[in-house]
């Protein structure tokens, strides 16, 4: 149709998800991807220590890492769900019927830079709101005892 000002416009046809997803194909397969850790260092430190004390503690527990928001917590409302669906907690504490009971934060050397403050607190929110335990681990003052301590008081013997 014809604007008053004399210019065209055509009406742009909805992008379906079809559409997004072969665009998505499209981009990807011209992309170079390598493999990368899931840890650093010190995180996978943190894992291992935390695997063997829930394993001893209670071997039908599992210790899960890097696991986005969206996996175990669920809004009836899109945007609140939305706000916490990609963001992720260190680890979680998985217990024998795959829920998750605790989340884990490490709060590494470079942790506290930028919005990671607001980001926590977000978190933090949808954890409590959801009845999901958060604690932090802090590297260079949580020691291995603290550590086992802490799965000794949220991970129940089994």
């Amino acid at each position: 149709w014809r604007a008053k000002n004399g210019w065209k416009f055509r009406k742009k046809k909805p992008v379906t998800r079809a559409d997004f997803a072969a665009g998505q194909l499209k981009t990807v397969s011209q992309a170079p991807f390598t493999s990368r850790p899931l840890l650093n260092k010190s995180e996978a430190n943190v894992f291992t220590a935390l695997d063997k004390a829930v394993i001893a503690r209670n071997p039908g527990w599992q210790v899960m890492a890097q696991v986005s928001l969206g996996e175990f917590l669920a809004s009836p409302d899109k945007d609140t769900y939305g706000a916490v669906n990609a963001k992720r907690v260190d680890f979680a504490l998985m217990d024998p019927e795959s829920r998750v009971t605790h989340a884990i934060e490490y709060q590494g050397t470079g942790h506290h830079q930028g919005t990671a403050a607001a980001r926590d607190a977000v978190k933090k929110e949808a954890l409590r709101k959801a009845g999901i335990g958060y604690h932090e681990v802090v590297a260079g003052h949580t020691t291995a005892g603290e550590l086992r301590a802490l799965v000794e008081k949220l991970v129940p013997v089994g």
